[in-house]
């Protein structure tokens, strides 16, 4: 054991390995406090739609040879995520059809991009690291650290300034249109720190396996608490303590990041539903 935390302060002395916890961390955090609301309004499988369309992105930046990408992604996912909005709303184009298409043909289209225009000798390599996550956490670059954590900071602002808002239009979105709140301003605004949320993920677990961030924490929360601030708060510290986990775990064990997060994640789930039971 003492072999152990002897390696493990090993690792802590790189200043890298400090950036990725912090970063993970904190994008675990901005996930769970959001994802309470998208799986309350049953838009879980918006952020798995989002996720394909930052893969898109990603595959557009690539060929573009862009040496910083996350801008782009970042634009890109943010107008999707308003164009779902939009489509959401259209009779004639359900939101759940609006996500499929969106989400297979951002992936589609991705791929076909890199297979097209690679300057790679690895494409499998380069997409499966894409999509399920690398060790690219462990090699963000300062720009990259900071401006993650000055998005993280205003997600979380956001969410604390208009946590009565986003309350009112998770639970009954047709009162709090009729007693003259902004409604569609509110949705928008979520609409958009998910997309945000989602960019920031990728570095982490993945596009593919980003919505686990987004459901497990608040389908964990859920077992224990009933209140939308427990859940919330709840959500939040499992958020974070499986990403921490999963991380530490990761570099120790040498596994996949992504994976081990999201492993850390499914544990937390299995022991909260025992809990649950137990509780009831």
């Amino acid at each position: 054991m003492s072999g152990l935390f002897e390696k493990l302060g090993t690792y802590l002395a790189y200043p890298f390995v400090r950036y990725a916890l912090i970063v993970g961390v904190l994008i675990a955090l901005c996930a769970s406090l959001f994802g309470v609301t998208l799986v309350l309004k049953r838009f879980s499988f918006i952020g798995d739609g989002l996720s394909h369309v930052a893969f898109g992105a990603l595959a557009i930046a690539s060929v573009l040879k862009m040496t910083n990408s996350m801008p782009l992604v970042l634009l890109i996912t943010i107008a999707a995520a308003v164009l779902l909005l939009r489509t959401g709303q259209n009779a004639r184009l359900r939101g759940d059809a609006a996500i499929a298409m969106l989400s297979v043909g951002a992936l589609a289209l991705g791929y076909l991009l890199m297979h097209l225009f690679s300057t790679s000798g690895n494409l499998a390599g380069d997409v499966c690291s894409t999509l399920f996550g690398s060790a690219s956490i462990l090699t963000l670059t300062r720009a990259e650290v900071w401006l993650c954590l000055g998005l993280s900071a205003v997600v979380i602002a956001l969410f604390v300034l208009f946590y009565n808002r986003i309350f009112a239009v998770t639970f009954d979105e047709s009162f709090a249109q009729a007693t003259g709140a902004k409604t569609g301003l509110y949705n928008l605004l979520i609409a958009v720190t998910v997309a945000v949320i989602i960019v920031l993920a990728m570095h982490l677990v993945g596009s593919l396996l980003i919505s686990a961030l987004v459901i497990f924490p608040a389908l964990s929360a859920m077992r224990l608490y009933k209140s939308f601030r427990g859940v919330t708060i709840c959500s939040a510290v499992i958020a974070v303590v499986c990403a921490l986990l999963g991380q530490l775990v990761s570099i120790l064990a040498a596994t996949p990041v992504g994976a081990t997060v999201v492993a850390a994640n499914l544990a937390a789930f299995g022991v909260c539903c025992v809990m649950g039971r137990v509780k009831s």
